[in-house]
């Protein structure tokens, strides 16, 4: 390893040019005066760490500041590390930092600065307000970075330098700030494609987990189905096995006594408790022979709309049943789900064309699709297709990765969904959000 800390070892006049740069799995390489030396830490954070940290030993040796300029992920920093290891943002190119003990910049002959005066007092009629004062509080978008290597900074040099969010993260925060955006009251988003296999269930429960995690609960994923769906099985077992075909049944003595309260759906629905949503599964009797048409959705609707402040619907695959409608007719927004698949794809197109032709054009062309990886690997060729297909269909289309543990069919555990799958299920629930 070279002794970055030696190698401008006597230089007295000229500072050494210092270049680097840290990636995201944790390896990263410096330049000092041309001489380059690569290192490996565990991650970005610690690989930041150790730039800061061996340029600070070389300016200590010089006895002065020295600008560095390091990439990362997110673009270009230029940064000033001080003798004591401290860090500041550079100041712009074609001034010297300024020595320990001077007044005044190197070579420059400006005055040193003047305080500035006072402030008048504002005039009686224009005192601040408590709207003035909140105005005033930090941003969500200016808060300096949370994670990655520019948070590593932040730690490495205990708060001194606090760089902002890098891209990804910039864009997480968006992500989130849509998802929470206020409604104005209950808001119903209607998943379909006809088609079994197509990850109708796994979008329904994907967003619903976003949504109750980023809003703090009041969402529910709810199976209407005219029979038999497998939502429930996707879910968090309860204590119960109770359905929508219970909770039908149970309506009309709910509303013999006068009120009903949220506690009284508790033994109906299905809580997800890492995840902050409730489902309401489709009937499991297998010997059972109800089924739930318009109007038992439009009962089960009214009900439900009351408690939740966002329902997200899961469908079957009938697109004649009267329920499948009758939940169509009260989307405030449709999300269109395929895989790359030609079988599933040509199903979702089918289901728009039928929409559009049944009236419902304007909720076509404000629906959000979201394709899902189906493997690996995808027909890169077929993608290009689909997005440029419901592109011109559909108001966005968002692509989620494969999931290996989503293959099984079994209970979907978010908490255990790799990291890009879970941000990607957060970019395609805010564009889900910004339609509500």
């Amino acid at each position: 390893m070279t002794d970055v800390s030696g190698t401008a070892r006597g230089a007295a006049t000229s500072l050494p040019v210092i270049t680097a740069e840290v990636r995201t799995d944790g390896t990263g390489e410096i330049t000092v005066d041309g001489v380059l030396d690569r290192f490996e830490r565990s991650d970005l954070a610690e690989a930041g760490a150790e730039v800061t940290s061996r340029v600070a030993e070389l300016a200590a040796r010089l006895g002065r500041p020295l600008r560095m300029e390091v990439r990362d992920p997110d673009g270009l920093w230029e940064l000033l590390v001080h003798p004591d290891g401290r860090v500041d943002q550079a100041p712009p190119a074609g001034t010297s930092p300024a020595v320990p003990g001077s007044s005044a910049v190197p070579g420059s002959s400006a005055a040193p600065p003047v305080p500035p005066a006072p402030a008048a007092p504002a005039p009686s009629g224009s005192l601040p307000t408590l709207e003035d004062l909140t105005a005033t509080r930090r941003s969500e978008r200016r808060e300096p970075a949370r994670r990655g290597w520019r948070h590593g900074l932040a730690l490495a040099t205990f708060g001194a330098i606090r760089p902002g969010p890098g891209r990804a993260e910039r864009r997480e925060r968006a992500a989130v700030r849509s998802v929470r955006r206020s409604l104005d009251g209950p808001r119903t988003i209607v998943v379909v494609n006809p088609k079994g296999g197509a990850h109708k269930t796994t979008a329904v429960m994907l967003l619903a987990a976003t949504f109750g995690l980023q809003r703090g609960g009041y969402t529910l994923a709810w199976d209407n189905n005219e029979t038999h769906g497998t939502l429930g099985w996707r879910a968090t077992p309860a204590e119960h096995d109770r359905t929508a075909v219970d909770l039908l049944r149970s309506m009309p003595v709910m509303a013999a006594s006068g009120m009903v309260r949220v506690g009284d759906l508790d033994a109906y629905v299905r809580t997800q408790p890492m995840e902050q949503f409730d489902v309401l599964a489709s009937d499991e009797n297998a010997a059972s022979v109800a089924s739930v048409d318009a109007e038992s959705y439009r009962s089960l609707h009214r009900l439900l709309s009351q408690f939740y402040r966002v329902l997200v619907i899961d469908t079957g695959n009938n697109m004649r049943a009267s329920n499948w409608r009758a939940a169509v007719d009260s989307a405030d927004q449709l999300v269109i789900v395929s895989t790359v698949r030609e079988d599933t794809a040509q199903s979702a197109a089918w289901a728009l064309d039928a929409l559009r032709a049944a009236g419902h054009e304007d909720a076509v062309r404000r629906a959000v699709t979201i394709l899902s990886a189906p493997a690996p690997t995808v027909d890169k060729d077929l993608q290009r297709r689909l997005r440029a297909h419901f592109g011109a269909l559909t108001r966005a289309v968002v692509d989620v990765p494969y999931e290996p543990g989503l293959v099984g069919g079994g209970r979907i555990a978010y908490s255990k969904l790799r990291p890009e799958t879970r941000a990607a299920w957060l970019q395609a629930t805010a564009t889900v959000a910004e339609g509500l």
